[in-house]
Formats: structure tokens, sequence, C-alpha cells
């Protein structure tokens, strides 16, 4: 019986790349974050949707998970071949052809002559270097300065953080050492749960006033608004957590604060 058309092959390139990540012990969402892809393309390649890939992306996203994991994608050379993406040998163009015997001619040429300009004056350089004179500016600091620009301007490369409170929310970022069940629940809206794994980071916003429960917070390491929660819960105790608006922890308050000892009356006259 044929396969059905989008059907992805039981023994083919998506199915090879599933049992791979599978075998490296990592989940869909690890490796999206590893390779800074979203975890719905990653779940197209290996389904073989390739109507759910961005057009001319599919061989380059293949090839990059499948270095990843350690599979040769041309070890399935029929689907290899038939994979969209593909980029087609494009006739030859005599224009063409002739335009680019003219421009290396030209670049040959003036390879020659700055060759022959540093070979000649150089020697004269050589022999007369005994013979110059050398001044040296002494006076004081350089007159110019690099202007240096006012405000947070980035440096090249530099990847800046991610505002922690903005108009989706309070940026809440949590990391296990272990297994850890999160629960986030605003005041508005539906509650959130995850399970947290080693390697595998949950970063999200919440709007409004909200609670975080951990069922095993002495693994869990837990940022709110860029601020580190230091919750002190020993590993296998859960620990619930409630914070405002923007992100500030409300921290309750302990029995001593709640019933302060009384002090006897020292200044009563005694019988």
């Amino acid at each position: 019986m044929s396969r059905p058309e989008g059907a992805p092959h039981a023994n083919g390139i998506g199915e090879a790349l599933r049992q791979a990540r599978i075998a490296h012990g990592l989940s869909l969402h690890a490796l999206a974050f590893d390779l800074n892809l979203s975890v719905s393309l990653l779940e197209a390649v290996e389904a073989e949707a390739w109507d759910r890939v961005p057009a001319g992306r599919e061989r380059p996203y293949t090839r990059q998970i499948a270095e990843r994991l350690g599979v040769d994608p041309e070890a399935f050379p029929e689907q290899w071949n038939q994979l969209p993406g593909s980029v087609e040998q494009e006739p030859p163009d005599p224009r063409r052809e002739h335009q680019e015997r003219i421009l290396m001619g030209a670049l040959s040429a003036g390879t020659l002559l700055l060759v022959l300009w540093l070979v000649v004056p150089g020697r004269n350089l050589r022999r007369n270097q005994g013979q110059a004179e050398v001044v040296v500016d002494r006076a004081g600091p350089a007159r110019w300065k690099p202007a240096v620009p006012e405000g947070p301007y980035p440096v090249v490369g530099e990847v800046l953080p991610e505002v922690p409170v903005n108009e989706e929310g309070v940026l809440v970022s949590l990391r296990a050492q272990d297994t850890c069940e999160v629960t986030v629940t605003p005041a508005l809206g539906p509650a959130q749960k995850r399970s947290l794994r080693v390697s595998d980071p949950w970063r999200l916003r919440v709007k409004g006033p909200f609670s975080i429960s951990l069922d095993n917070g002495g693994v869990a390491v837990l940022d709110v608004a860029g601020h580190r929660i230091r919750h002190g819960t020993a590993v296998g105790q859960p620990w619930t957590g409630n914070f405002g608006e923007n992100g500030e922890w409300i921290v309750p308050e302990s029995p001593e604060d709640r019933n302060p000892p009384t002090v006897p009356d020292t200044d009563q006259e005694g019988e």
C-alpha cells in the first residue's frame, strides 16, 4: 500500500531526527532552546510537514537539526533529493561569463601594479631609512577624542537583557537542577503548569498579581522581574509565593510579627 500524501516516511529523515533526539534525551523544548528555533518548526521537520516550514528554508533547517543530533541527512538520498528548498542550477549566460573574465583581468592587472608599487619604492624607503628624521609630537594628549554617545547605546554584539516589566506583564524565569512541577496562577486568567527538567528552562510573562507554586522548591531557581527570589526551601519541600502587579514578592508575616510578645508594665506601683 502506498504512503498517504503528506505523511512522513516510517524510516525517513523526520523519523530519524526524532529517534536521534530521543536517544540524546532531549525534549522538543530543550532542542528548540539549544538551536534557537521554535518548537513548532521542530515538530514540522520531524513530521516532514514541509508546508509548515518557511519556503526555501527546508534544507537548511533540516541540516542544522541533523548536525546537532549527529544524523547524516544524505543517508536518505531519495528524500534528500526531493526535499524542497534545493537550488536549481542556472543555465550558463555567455554575457555574464564575458563580464566575469573582464573583471578577473582587471583585478589581476591591479594586483600586479600594486605589487610593483610596493617593491620598487620599498627599496628606496629601506635605503633612506637611516637618514630619515623621526619627529614625535610630545606636546600632550591627542586633540581628537571619539564622541561618546549619551544614553544606554548597546555595544556591537552585545545582547540586551529583557525588560523586567512591560505591557505584556512581569518576566518570570525558572530553571531546575532536578524534576520540579511548577504552577503559575495569575489573579485574572487561567493557571499555567509545566514540568521542569534539567537544561529545560521556562521563561514567561504574567500580567497582574499572581502566585507561583513549586512541588520541589529546593531544586528550582526562580527570578521574577529581574530579581532572584531567595525562598530558602529545602529539596523535596513545596513552596508557594505571592507577587504583586510589578513582580514584587509579598513575603508573608511570621507568627512573631502577627503576635508580638507582651512586656509587663513595670511602672505600676507594688501593693
